[in-house]
């Protein structure tokens, strides 16, 4: 039997706890506020617990389950509901329900809820309250149930799984699978579970798979979606064992991400937490009710509201700036209206050793600045512009003298953890966080610099040598990690970090939540720009989104407005050939930045929707993508058209007047009936148009 235990209305949102009276298991449901669930329903779907979990020592849950899930362990079942709290406060609502153990282990699982949210935050903790030590290998974040209430039966053909890819320069590609396709169907005994555990093994956690996954009801026009906050290995797990589904995730597992955590009395754990949220819509308005906590959550410095402008010499000098050729960049961007100058990696290297082999020692190069960094700064400064610096302080290179400190360093197998060219200091150890002190929190503030771009370009890996497991050693590590992020910040309030990992492989909400913004991608001047930009709106919010607007002096005016365009998409970052453009590339430039200026309202504050035609190849892309960004004052529509585009497209629109437009070309606009038609269209153009 099943029993309603509460059912809270959190905005356009209901969340429900269902327990299972025979067996104490209590579990969550959630739905759209205006759509009513029948826990009574004869559909098969039972209840599933809450808070997932397993210690060593639990019987194994038989099924076929071992080695592809940890779910519906011992531990689980002996985790019975015990009571719930319900509280409002300062328009704030939280929902507690314990749960516990007969030998006094506890969990408590916690739902909240801000008046106007989009999304529930929901975090667990488990507590050993026995008289002896137990061993975590599971422990979920999150963990609901009963997708879809709204079908009849298994719901055949109707529930998709929606997950978001990524690899290197390709980064954050929606697939889409039926649940027949990924054999989440029910056994005719319906006596075995069946699941998909997912997610990402290291210390980039955007490597394989984004923290994240939606679940659509295609008949109903209904999707349930999930983003973590996990800046170490994670997983998400779909699982069907009746007519319904359920989600859950959490830290990466013993199984998958060699993660053990050992708890004596009294101590208790907190993994990551997730977001939450269901709507009635498509993949873009789920993902932009998951993405509006980061909004909320958002703390920047002040030199951030306008969204400034960045120019990034590394697509100039390749990793060898020097004050003369800055010098020379600055005197060519003068006027442009550039904000931030970021000098990107090499600024240390030996002469003769690659910047990439030798980061670690950060001494600044004697014979790449002559006159000290510090005269840089000041050249910088003088053409109005905040100086920021690469870093790159978690790894060392090999040919840095702190390459050989290796007792302050992360180990495997007692064995110095080591890749190709890199080794990684040991975040938590004091001598280390002396160490990064004063080579870079220290040196920032001696030099004046109020920007940082913090890159990471290796992984760890499956993790590093701890007393309870590699797993926890990592996620220790990137304690440490993001600690000293903090740390950043306290001691220098105003600076702006840039969460870079060799582009976009820490895209996440932990780093995200500690940076101003976050390189895109290491698509530095490819013609899949627009479309990895566009994807990202369904994972981070556009105002931190650094696109590269690299431009070649043997750009056409047609290529320049192309990449011009795509930096609409997020923060604008110019780097190239400044120095050797002409006069019309200068302008259209120029033309373009101004452009962007206008645009910031809607990048800062808007809802996006992707509209994409004929794209399956990223590399070599046809058709058309446009992407449109609308607020309260008016939409921001960005078009860009690829290989084989049609002379003449139209995009549904909610507003009746232009009031900016950016390209070069020929096209006409045209705005009727709700739909702005762009006619006499080219192959690879780029198109910005405001719209009021």
């Amino acid at each position: 039997m099943k029993k309603l235990i509460s059912k809270t209305k959190l905005g356009d949102m209901q969340l429900l706890y269902i327990l299972d009276t025979e067996t104490d298991i209590i579990g969550m449901c959630l739905a759209p506020a205006d759509k009513e669930i029948d826990i009574d329903t004869e559909r098969k779907a039972r209840v599933q617990s809450i808070v997932e979990c397993k210690i060593i020592g639990d019987k194994y849950p038989g099924h076929y389950f071992g080695g592809l899930s940890m779910k519906y362990s011992e531990t689980t079942a002996r985790l019975k509901f015990s009571e719930q709290k319900i509280s409002t406060e300062n328009a704030v609502t939280q929902i507690r329900t314990f749960l516990k153990t007969n030998d006094n282990l506890e969990a408590v699982h916690t739902v909240t809820h801000s008046d106007g949210a989009e999304y529930i935050t929901v975090t667990t903790e488990f507590i050993n309250n026995s008289e002896q030590s137990v061993t975590l290998e599971m422990l979920s974040s999150f963990a609901i149930y009963g997708i879809s209430p709204y079908l009849d039966g298994t719901g055949e053909n109707r529930l998709i799984l929606h997950r978001m890819k990524s690899k290197w320069s390709m980064e954050g590609r929606i697939v889409s699978e039926s649940f027949e396709n990924l054999l989440l169907e029910d056994s005719w005994t319906m006596g075995n579970a069946f699941n998909l555990r997912f997610g990402q093994v290291g210390s980039m956690p955007v490597k394989d798979y984004f923290p994240f996954a939606a679940v659509e009801d295609t008949k109903n026009n209904i999707l349930w979606g999930v983003q973590m906050g996990c800046p170490s290995s994670w997983q998400i797990e779909i699982t069907r064992s009746d007519d319904c589904a359920a989600i859950s995730g959490g830290i990466a597992d013993r199984e998958f991400g060699h993660w053990m955590k050992k708890l004596r009395p009294g101590e208790s754990f907190n993994p990551a937490s997730a977001v939450l949220s269901v709507c009635s819509g498509d993949i873009d308005d789920i993902c932009q009710r998951l993405t509006s906590a980061q909004s909320d959550r958002l703390n920047v410095p002040d030199s951030e509201n306008a969204l400034p402008v960045i120019f990034n010499e590394y697509c100039t000098t390749w990793g060898c700036p020097s004050h003369e050729n800055i010098n020379g960049i600055l005197n060519a961007i003068d006027g442009m209206g550039i904000d931030y100058f970021i000098i990107d990696c090499g600024w240390f290297k030996a002469d003769g050793v690659r910047w990439d082999i030798s980061m670690g020692d950060y001494i600044p190069s004697e014979s790449l600045f002559p006159e000290g960094i510090d005269t840089t700064v000041k050249l910088i400064k003088s053409h109005g512009m905040r100086p920021g610096i690469w870093f790159e302080f978690e790894n060392v290179g090999c040919m840095a003298d702190a390459y050989n400190i290796t007792e302050h360093m992360l180990s495997r197998d007692g064995i110095t953890l080591t890749t190709a060219n890199r080794r990684f200091w040991d975040m938590n150890d004091p001598w280390v966080k002396e160490y990064l002190n004063e080579r870079v929190i220290e040196f920032l503030k001696r030099n004046d610099f109020g920007y940082i771009k913090v890159d990471y370009n290796e992984t760890i890996g499956i993790g590093c040598d701890h007393p309870d497991s590699l797993g926890e050693g990592l996620r220790h590590n990137m304690e440490g990690t993001i600690e000293f992020y903090k740390k950043m910040r306290r001691e220098i309030p105003d600076l702006v970090i840039e969460n870079c990992a060799s582009g976009g492989n820490r895209l996440e909400p932990v780093f995200m939540g500690l940076s101003s913004m976050a390189s895109f991608s290491d698509a530095h001047e490819c013609v899949e720009i627009p479309i990895i930009a566009a994807n990202l709106h369904r994972a981070i919010l556009p105002r931190q989104s650094q696109i590269w607007c690299v431009i070649r002096r043997s750009d056409g005016l047609r290529r320049i407005a192309y990449s011009m365009a795509a930096s609409c998409l997020g923060r604008l970052c110019l780097s190239g050939d400044v120095t050797e453009l002409s006069a019309d590339q200068r302008q259209l430039i120029i033309n373009g930045i101004n452009f962007y200026k206008k645009a910031t309202p809607y990048i800062k504050n808007g809802k996006s929707h992707i509209l994409r035609n004929g794209i399956t190849s990223y590399r070599h892309p046809e058709g058309w993508q446009a992407v449109t960004r609308e607020n309260k004052s008016g939409t921001l529509l960005v078009v860009h058209t690829f290989k084989n585009c049609p002379p003449e497209i139209s995009v549904p629109v909610n507003n009746n007047s232009i009031k900016a437009v950016f390209m070069n070309g020929t096209a006409k606009l045209e705005i009727e009936n709700g739909y702005l038609t762009l006619r006499n269209l080219c192959d690879f153009s780029g198109i910005g148009i405001i719209l009021e």
